[in-house]
């Protein structure tokens, strides 16, 4: 641990587990430790670690090549690009490859302004698209965005879930509008209602551009392929990352291809995006998800650990709110989770993520079984028993033994 504190400085946010090891739901720290993860790589490992299709994949593409720039082709790079506009929503055609959501938003920001002409964008309170400075415009946070200042613009941000504010905010210079179908950092809140459909027409009357971020709730997440799907709307552009190639380090932004054909050569490339290892890698991802039924598995221990967690909610005065859809799940808690989560670590062999200080944030792999979520179930159960015991809190009780 104190080589990386020492070198890499002070940027991240760090538990005490030095990660050697790992298969499916499962890690291993250095001392042989076995832990549940419910974090994923923030959801990177959405088709579990070392999935068997992917690490297969992997080794066949090294043994043959391991990059080639985008201005050579590549059989890797052109069935990994057949296999995801398959997948993706009607429209969605053309596609730029990258190394990072954040990257895949910058393309998106790019592709819209070219399209349109115009400059404006509309952002949700509470979203969030990245840390590079084009991403960071459109972020909300300003614990985030106040040091970079002023970052590019102009930028509206309105409450997410108000169509009328997302109406009067759409106007003949917004190049578009981007919104999560379901926040991820601001606590796992989905689009309330009609929202996304609102969004749909409203920039069809601005001629703005929708885009969507399913960097975080895309590929079957939510337990559909796509969490716009839960609404019955498609974007203009979509920007995809984290566990699109399995773990390998891989963004990618869908469009229109009339949205793309704006764009002259050389406006906009990446010197390693669509590299043939991370194809690979992208095309048994996605391989995994329709012929495994890791989409299916999302919505049935999803829905196991959701209805769950709102039971336990009913007898558990700590918790204020249980959100989510699939397994992309946050539970709001009455007080900052630090120690919930250092907890589950110590005692539990749970990894969590948190969602703003007093939110429990849950983005296992897809792979997940109803045994895991009965193993998280029980783990929470007992760490707000005890929690709730320690603060005094009234209403608390005995979660049981192990």
């Amino acid at each position: 641990m104190g080589a990386e504190d020492d070198i890499s400085g002070g940027l991240y946010q760090r538990f005490p587990v030095t990660v050697v090891s790992g298969e499916g739901c499962r890690v291993r720290d250095d001392a042989g430790k076995e832990y549940l993860d419910c974090m994923g790589g923030y959801g990177v490992a959405l088709v579990g670690h070392r999935n068997g299709r992917v690490v297969r994949a992997v080794r066949e593409q090294l043994d043959r090549i391991i990059t080639v720039h985008s201005s050579l082709y590549s059989p890797a790079r052109a069935g990994f690009l057949e296999a995801l506009v398959a997948a993706a929503p009607e429209g969605l055609g053309a596609a730029h490859l990258s190394n990072s959501g954040a990257e895949a938003v910058e393309a998106a920001i790019k592709f819209a302004r070219k399209f349109t002409g115009r400059k404006k964008a509309v952002a949700m309170r509470g979203g969030y698209h990245g840390k590079s400075l084009g991403a960071l415009s459109v972020t909300h946070g300003q614990k985030y965005r106040r040091s970079f200042e002023p970052l590019p613009g102009p930028v509206e941000f309105v409450p997410f879930g108000d169509a009328a504010a997302l109406r009067r905010a759409v106007d003949e210079d917004t190049a578009f509008a981007i919104i999560e179908p379901v926040q991820g950092e601001s606590g796992v809140r989905p689009a309330p209602g009609g929202f996304l459909r609102e969004a749909r027409e409203a920039c069809d009357r601005a001629g703005a551009l929708l885009v969507f971020d399913e960097i975080q709730s895309g590929l079957g997440r939510t337990g559909r392929m796509w969490a716009a799907e839960h609404w019955g709307t498609a974007p203009d552009v979509m920007c995809l990352a984290k566990g699109i190639a399995g773990g390998i380090p891989m963004g990618a932004t869908l469009a229109r291809p009339d949205v793309v054909a704006a764009m002259g050569r050389g406006e906009h490339s990446s010197t390693f995006g669509g590299n043939p290892l991370a194809c690979a890698a992208g095309s048994a991802t996605l391989r995994a998800l329709a012929e495994d039924g890791l989409v299916e598995n999302a919505a049935e221990v999803g829905g196991v650990l959701l209805e769950g967690l709102r039971e336990m909610a009913g007898r558990r005065p700590s918790i204020r709110e249980v959100r989510g859809m699939g397994l992309m799940i946050g539970v709001e808690i009455r007080f900052d989770v630090r120690d919930i989560l250092h907890g589950a670590i110590r005692d539990e062999g749970l990894l969590m993520l948190y969602s703003g200080r007093n939110t429990l944030r849950l983005l296992p792999p897809l792979v997940a079984t109803r045994d895991d979520a009965r193993l998280v179930l029980g783990a929470v159960d007992r760490l707000l028993s005890a929690e709730e015991g320690r603060r005094g809190i009234a209403g608390g009780g005995d979660a049981g033994g192990r």
